[in-house]
């Protein structure tokens, strides 16, 4: 037995290359530039927009985000742009791209606020970039869209001209917010434009967020927060192939905390208003207009209009409530009682249920996420129109982005995200039970809250739900092998072997256990390496088949030589090993050489030798 060299590339080191050489291949220049696009773009950081309804609390999320109150929140002409904003050194700058290509400049006012004239007609505005010094955005880019008056979309241009300005490759986002105006509930119209608008931009489950905002606006409810988390739950349930997760939050909130928190004034002023009857203070904010202009209230009345503007009618009673509990003492405690209060944050490092989490979900797969949005980029230039040696280039990338390519094998990272892509889109058809399955995978990233055990559940725990789980599963590719509903059962299928083999590893690590989901594994058996060789050369063989090559040269055991959980009975090995012959034998049917038609024959011969062995033990 020998064993891999070196660990496999990642997904964006792979496409990194195969962009390399794809552009070095390359005559035209407007081609090379594209690719060259897609490749810098694997290096930049994640590309996450904002996008919501008019008036639906999108630009105090974007502030929030940011932690700086750049982000205008009335009818400016800003608000008509999409503005990105980037890490760079020189703090404020703002760079104006017109529609004309060319650029003007601007910065940034004291505050950091954007200028409510940019000095160039909107007509003309293409794009702000405002270049922020913020730790964060080294990793994560903040584009904040125009509103919308509806998500309907008939097309994938006209979907990104809506969201971003334009119908451009370099406008597209890798991953979304989207801001809801909070409702009674999702009616079908709402859900089915949601799903039409985010599968036009190539969005899905695994890289986009519905957020509910302005949860504190109905005046019906002291605590908003029972209804809003009932609902969002029951967006998710509707939504769940469509976004990651559906939170709600209250932005103004959220806002008030991270970008522009409580100062001396403000603290006295709610300290003082805590200290009225608490009857006669609500009577006062049943109508804010009220508590704006009365007379009577010991906190003047340009404060008062402050108060409502930073924290509403919500923000300034729980304020009020938390300075009488004694629960905050001074500005600080205060500001971060609100952004408790806000939702934007889940209590502890919950992976879901709120917007920081969200983003934190986005970050640690930022990567894949990049490779993912490559991906689909290459394949739509490979199906670009060209004439001579550039034809063959596009069809030498569109070749090795194909899914019996070894490339589109090796890009395991993305295996549940394609997945739950292709669930999202229908060409996936689960049972509910498997359909739960596969959006935890993709939700999660811890092994044991990715198969619905507690997070902390003990490997022996993680290793049965993961067999159990790819029982499932591999039927379901067998049943469909070769169709696309196969492929994306059997990525699936991958993952939960590889935990199955991460649980027992850790199970032996801990000295629990029989190191095994079954009874004492059987050893491997001895293959012709010369052959397996052969037939991983071999553009005939499909990528799931050198997948399978490669684990029966280098498994450790012979249940990992054939892609099942280590420990598994010898009768289920042998029926692995009966099909794994039969997919090998029509091999040998194929216009081989000689020496690869020998070269499967041998494997046939050492996958039967293994059926005979085990049959009926």
């Amino acid at each position: 037995m020998t064993a891999s060299p070196t660990s496999p590339a990642s997904p964006a080191d792979l496409l990194r290359r195969l962009c390399d050489a794809t552009a070095a291949r390359l005559a035209g220049a407007e081609l090379r530039e594209r690719v060259a696009q897609v490749r810098a773009g694997l290096d930049a950081p994640l590309r996450v927009a904002v996008a919501g309804a008019v008036s639906s609390g999108k630009s105090t999320l974007v502030n929030a985000l940011l932690g700086l109150p750049v982000a205008p929140v009335d009818a400016g002409e800003c608000t008509f742009v999409v503005t990105q904003y980037e890490y760079g050194p020189d703090d404020g700058l703002i760079t104006i791209e017109l529609t004309d290509g060319t650029t003007a400049r601007s910065r940034l006012l004291p505050g950091h606020r954007l200028p409510a004239d940019l000095g160039v007609d909107t007509a003309r505005i293409r794009r702000l970039r405002v270049s922020l010094d913020l730790p964060s955005l080294r990793t994560v880019t903040i584009i904040d869209t125009p509103g919308m008056n509806t998500v309907t979309a008939v097309n994938e241009r006209a979907a990104r001209g809506m969201l971003f300005g334009s119908g451009e490759e370099d406008d597209r986002a890798q991953a979304m917010i989207y801001v809801l105006r909070y409702v009674q509930k999702f009616d079908d119209t709402t859900l089915a434009e949601f799903r039409g608008l985010t599968g036009a931009c190539g969005l899905s489950c695994v890289n986009t967020l519905a957020v509910l905002g302005q949860i504190d606006r109905r005046g019906d409810e002291d605590d908003p927060w029972p209804t809003a988390r009932r609902l969002a739950a029951g967006g998710y349930a509707d939504l769940r192939t469509s976004v990651f997760d559906v939170v709600p939050v209250i932005g103004l909130l959220a806002e008030t905390a991270r970008a522009r928190p409580l100062d001396a004034e403000e603290f006295a002023a709610l300290s003082d208003l805590a200290g009225l009857d608490p009857d006669d203070l609500e009577d006062y904010l049943l109508d804010l207009d009220d508590f704006r202009t009365a007379p009577d209230l010991p906190v003047p009345s340009g404060v008062r209009h402050r108060l409502v503007e930073r924290l509403h009618r919500y923000g300034i009673r729980t304020a009020a409530d938390a300075l009488r509990r004694a629960e905050a003492a001074d500005p600080a405690t205060l500001t971060a009682w609100l952004l408790q209060r806000s939702g934007y944050a889940s209590a502890g490092r919950a992976a879901t249920g709120s917007v920081a989490a969200g983003i934190a979900h986005f970050a640690r797969r930022a990567d894949q996420l990049k490779a993912l949005d490559a991906l689909t980029r290459l394949r739509g230039i490979a199906r670009t129109p060209a004439l001579g040696s550039d034809r063959a280039t596009l069809d030498a990338l569109a070749a090795q982005l194909d899914e019996n390519r070894p490339i589109a094998a090796a890009l395991a990272g993305l295996r549940i995200f394609a997945a739950a892509e292709a669930l999202g889109r229908g060409t996936l058809v689960l049972g509910e039970e498997m359909a739960g399955e596969l959006l935890r995978l993709a939700r999660h990233d811890d092994p044991a809250e990715q198969l619905g055990l507690p997070a902390g559940a003990p490997p022996e725990e993680v290793a049965a739900a993961a067999t159990a789980a790819s029982t499932r599963w591999r039927a379901l590719a067998m049943m469909n092998e070769g169709r696309t509903a196969g492929h994306r059962a059997r990525d699936v299928l991958t993952v939960l072997e590889d935990l199955v083999i991460a649980a027992l590893d850790a199970q032996a690590e801990a000295g629990t256990g029989n190191g095994s989901a079954g009874g004492t594994p059987l050893p491997p058996v001895r293959v012709d390496a010369a052959a397996v060789e052969t037939l991983r050369a071999c553009p005939a063989v499909p990528a799931d088949d050198r997948r399978a090559l490669e684990l029966l040269l280098t498994g450790t055991e012979l249940a990992v030589q054939l892609g099942a959980p280590p420990g598994s009975p010898p009768a289920e090995l042998a029926g692995y090993a009966a099909a794994f012959g039969a997919r090998f034998r029509v091999l040998t049917h194929r216009p081989l050489t000689l020496r690869q038609r020998r070269a499967a024959e041998r494997i046939c011969d050492a996958y039967e030798d293994i059926w005979a062995r085990h049959h009926g033990a």
